[in-house]
């Protein structure tokens, strides 16, 4: 049985489960076969190469996250670089900096951005993919 205050910490960690679900889980790091899977298919696809200590990501990840619960992004599919640590897929991708999103509509790169934090900014870079 759970205790008083244990049970709104259960509602709200079973909430966030739902809504990952629901949007298609977490973000993926970047797997090769799934991004090529995704260009075949002609996906909506959106890299983020991010590092865990850069304050423009970690701004980034929330809206990425709002913004991919919006119906219009249901088959968006969003992959990880690690900025740290992935430095060959960084080159592929001709990106320099963290907080680097690129979008791409099936194998055609349709837009980038670096650095940017304003919704409204991110949502049309992503409405580039559709």
């Amino acid at each position: 049985m759970l205790s008083r205050r244990a049970l709104p910490l259960a509602v709200c960690a079973a909430l966030l489960s739902a809504t990952s679900l629901l949007a298609g889980g977490p973000p993926a790091p970047f797997d090769e076969k799934a991004f090529a899977a995704a260009q075949a298919a002609g996906k909506p696809i959106l890299v983020h190469i991010a590092a865990p200590w850069c304050p423009a990501c970690k701004a980034q990840k929330p809206i990425i996250e709002k913004l991919r619960l919006d119906p219009r992004f249901k088959d968006l599919e969003i992959f990880t670089i690690d900025f740290d640590t992935q430095k060959d897929l960084m080159a592929r991708f001709g990106a320099d900096l963290q907080s680097t999103l690129i979008c791409f509509k099936g194998a055609k790169e349709t837009g980038r951005s670096i650095g940017e934090t304003q919704e409204e900014w991110i949502e049309a870079l992503l409405e580039k993919t559709l």
